[in-house]
């Protein structure tokens, strides 16, 4: 099918306002907190971050800077460096390219669906947060030049480049631009599936102090990351029907599960297949302390990726396997509830936090909390993520930035002089453009380049996308009423 026949066909299918599949529903909305739930009443407690001017003001006052520009970006935000303030950019190819746009998009989202969440307007009346238009607007400004990334075929990182933002611009809009790029996204994607090693190659190269790895006919890495693409694989599969996506996904989930998983229910970060056999050949870490740790990122991809599937098929060993994992990651935490870059690494006065770990596990507890209830089961998990994002919020949230909008004098045939509301600008004040601190990219000792203790732009979409999450769970702000 040529792309105007299946413009043509998507234009009828949004007419229809046909909403986009998920996981089968769960059925349940999480009930009322009885129970008292640690840590959250404090002055800077999870539920006030979450739902802040700030957080909506930091992506705001990064979003608009574009907006007047003549083109599109080309540069997406990635991190902040350690003790700076302002983001460092990747180009529009990079794996991260997509989590900036994607928490714009979270910002659409929950004005849309839960406009009580967002900052109430000052006693002035003036607004505190974007106009829904111009929201919309900056959202697809900022994407317009990352649908060609869908085409890739050098990295499996589709989902994280594409899913973020254009999913909710099919959910909210019918953008059917959004859908055809994500139906070509997983395409590509799959062609990444060996049958003989039943899974998707991850990197094509790696190159450390330590290792190199430079021809992908020798080596097939698998990263524990890849878990999280796997979304993007059933969604098409559900949207097209087609089984045989379906089954790269569920094979890759059984893969990972075989040799990624050890039997404490740690994480291998990378398995090097051979391609040719499908055997292994040599397990290692490139992000994290050493081969035989334990990266706390790496745990938390594992944590999501494996409750995602397990919503997306009902087989309970993916839901156990999520489960396991996630009850090491909480009975590792040290006592300040944020965890290291890395849970086997030895912990002194400099060890990195990553954040960014926290908060893509918060995020899949909370898919696991869902899951159980809906089996009538007993869940610790929102518990545990309250006291996980409590914990992060008190100690790794940036000083505040604030909207401001005043108004302008301009002249009228009717009035003479009359007032209108000006520009919204933001504040960042003396805090950084990211809302979350305390991440860390890369620690490993032979990393070509080490990252820690800075702002990271998926960290933010994490967070607001646990944010989100909570309010569509019926909880949202009224998890913290005592």
């Amino acid at each position: 099918m040529n792309w105007l026949k299946l413009t043509n066909t998507l234009q009828v299918i949004s007419k229809k306002t046909r909403p986009s599949v998920h996981p089968p529903k769960i059925g349940l909305i999480s009930p009322p907190i009885n129970e008292p739930i640690s840590l959250i009443s404090t002055p800077n407690s999870a539920i006030d971050a979450l739902y802040s001017e700030s957080a909506v003001a930091k992506i705001w006052g990064v979003a608009k800077r574009a907006l007047d520009r003549s083109s599109p970006p080309t540069f997406f935000p990635e991190y902040t460096a350690p003790g700076g303030t302002k983001y460092v950019y990747r180009e529009f190819d990079f794996w991260t390219s997509g989590f900036f746009p994607g928490s714009m998009y979270l910002l659409l989202e929950r004005q849309r669906k839960h406009p009580e969440s967002f900052p109430a307007p000052p006693f002035s009346g003036l607004p505190q947060t974007p106009h829904p238009m111009q929201l919309q607007y900056a959202c697809k400004w900022w994407t317009v030049n990352l649908h060609q990334n869908a085409s890739l075929t050098t990295t499996h990182d589709l989902s994280f480049m594409i899913s973020p933002w254009a999913r909710l611009a099919w959910e909210l809009d019918q953008d059917v631009q959004a859908y055809g790029t994500l139906i070509t996204a997983a395409k590509t994607l799959a062609a990444r599936y060996n049958p003989k090693t039943e899974c998707l190659r991850s990197w094509d190269t790696c190159v450390t102090n330590r290792y190199s790895f430079t021809d992908p006919s020798l080596d097939f890495l698998v990263i524990i990351d890849n878990m999280l693409n796997l979304d993007l694989l059933f969604w098409a599969a559900t949207e097209l029907r087609d089984p045989a996506l379906r089954q790269i996904a569920i094979s890759h989930a059984k893969t990972t599960q075989k040799h990624h998983i050890r039997p404490d229910s740690t994480t291998f970060h990378v398995v090097n297949f051979d391609q040719d056999t499908g055997a292994v050949k040599d397990k290692f870490t490139n992000q994290g302390y050493s081969d035989t740790s334990c990266w706390s990122r790496g745990q938390s991809w594992a944590i999501t990726g494996f409750a995602q599937t397990y919503l997306w098929t009902r087989d309970r060993s993916f839901l156990t396997t999520a489960q396991e994992c996630s009850d090491y990651f909480l009975a590792h935490l040290p006592p300040s509830g944020v965890p290291y870059f890395d849970f086997k690494a030895p912990v002194t006065s400099t060890t990195p936090t990553d954040t960014s770990a926290a908060l893509i596990a918060c995020y899949g507890m909370l898919l696991l909390h869902e899951a159980l209830l809906a089996l009538d089961e007993p869940s610790p998990y929102l518990k545990a993520v309250m006291h996980v994002l409590a914990s992060v919020c008190v100690a790794q949230v940036n000083p505040p930035a604030r909207f401001n909008c005043d108004m302008v004098s301009i002249s009228s045939v009717e009035h003479g002089i009359s007032s209108e509301v000006g520009a919204l600008e933001v504040d960042m004040g003396e805090g950084a453009e990211t809302i979350v601190r305390g991440a860390t990219i890369n620690n490993y000792e032979f990393a070509p380049r080490r990252w820690a203790n800075h702002g990271l732009v998926y960290a933010d979409y994490y967070f607001l996308l646990v944010g989100n999450k909570l309010l569509d769970m019926g909880i949202g702000k009224g998890v913290g009423a005592e």
